[in-house]
């Protein structure tokens, strides 16, 4: 099967993407070296999934690693009863491996399988670690939404932070991640963005009420603190983040937008250069348009200008305290869009890495430094203000 990706791009007269052979090597390389989007992968299961890759084919892809998913899943049933600890640790692998297996983007029978069995896998993980992880549902506009949400031990009421899911990431992924914030007494709520994974909602202005939402449904639990919340997103889920933080502004500490889509991005002439771009490991094109709902390259084009901020006239209104991150050198989102938000509106604070990619991230320095040594002080010292 040809991936309409390159019909699009050679029609676009887009920088093609990566052969078979230089996606193997590609991928190998960042698994060697711990970087996105394989960081949680070990470089030998790696090796052998990329092994068994034998096409660009999204079913073939996810057949690549769907096994090594399902080598961790049943090492995991194995030690539940023996060593929960141990059990756990083996779902979360699993879902790792399994949720790479539909990566991007869930659009063929074999990414959605994958998808499937990371969720199953990571709701056997959140059930076994302590303090457990639970499901959080609520409406809006008719339709269910569902998050993670996960609470210090020995915190009657704490603060929390929400974060949101970007274009390839799902919530699964981010809630491993943020068990950083348990050790600082705040609860997180781990939500996908609309668009992608469980979260459905269309995407077009007017979407950030589903955070709105979450935050009412917050503010009817008696063990959590709502008056103090900090929403936090990155790449597309930044600009969730950023709109949030203009629309909720009176019930936000804090907002983080790291390395999110304002203005610039949704440009026709930005996206026929990024669209192209090496950063990106492959199924850009795909991934992009399917959160919007369109097929061809015209159609996409044609529909991101809707979704600018500045257009939305919000940039020059106050809102919540925001931290800005990003890296000079983002081949994804323009760093244009990070200097558009510092410099109107209310008084923000920023961290640029001057050598940095997507994220900030680069080389030297991983997501999970940034992580933990720029955004996760910033939200804990806005929740504790």
């Amino acid at each position: 099967m040809i991936s309409c990706f390159w019909v699009l791009f050679a029609a676009a007269q887009i920088a093609p993407a990566r052969t078979l052979d230089q996606l193997k090597t590609e991928i190998q390389d960042r698994a060697n070296r711990g970087a996105y989007p394989v960081a949680e992968l070990r470089a030998n299961d790696v090796a052998q999934a990329l092994k068994n890759l034998k096409s660009l084919s999204h079913d073939d892809w996810a057949l690549a690693w769907m096994p090594i998913g399902d080598s961790y899943m049943n090492q995991a049933k194995a030690l539940e009863r023996s060593d929960k600890n141990a059990a756990a640790q083996a779902y979360q692998q699993a879902m790792q491996y399994y949720l790479f297996g539909r990566f991007p983007v869930e659009d063929s029978p074999m990414t959605l399988k994958s998808y499937e069995l990371a969720k199953v896998s990571f709701k056997a993980y959140a059930k076994l670690v302590d303090p457990v992880i639970e499901p959080f549902t609520f409406e809006f506009k008719g339709q269910a939404v569902t998050g993670y949400l996960r609470k210090p031990k020995d915190v009657p009421k704490p603060p929390i932070v929400i974060t949101v899911g970007g274009l390839d990431s799902r919530k699964e992924n981010n809630a491993i991640r943020e068990a950083e914030y348990l050790k600082h007494g705040v609860a997180f709520l781990s939500m996908d963005m609309p668009g992608t994974g469980e979260n459905k909602i269309k995407i077009e202005p007017g979407a950030e009420g589903v955070f709105s939402s979450a935050i009412d449904a917050l503010q009817k639990r008696p063990d959590i603190d709502a008056s103090r919340v900090v929403i936090f997103g990155g790449s597309w889920g930044g600009h969730w983040s950023a709109r949030v933080g203009y629309a909720e502004m009176k019930r936000l500490k804090g907002v983080v937008v790291q390395a999110g889509p304002v203005h610039e991005y949704f440009q026709p002439q930005w996206q026929k250069k990024a669209l192209g771009n090496t950063e990106y490991i492959f199924g850009l094109f795909e991934a992009r348009s399917a959160i919007y709902g369109v097929k061809t390259l015209d159609e996409f084009l044609a529909y991101g200008p809707k979704m600018s901020i500045k257009d939305a006239g919000w940039l020059t209104n106050p809102s919540a305290p925001m931290l800005l991150v990003n890296g000079s050198q983002d081949s994804q989102v323009p760093i244009e869009d990070l200097y558009l938000l510092l410099r109107s509106g209310s008084p923000k604070e920023a961290w640029v890495n001057p050598e940095g990619g997507h994220m900030g991230r680069s080389k030297t320095l991983k997501d999970h430094e940034i992580f933990k040594d720029i955004v996760l002080p910033w939200v804990v010292r806005r929740l504790k203000d």
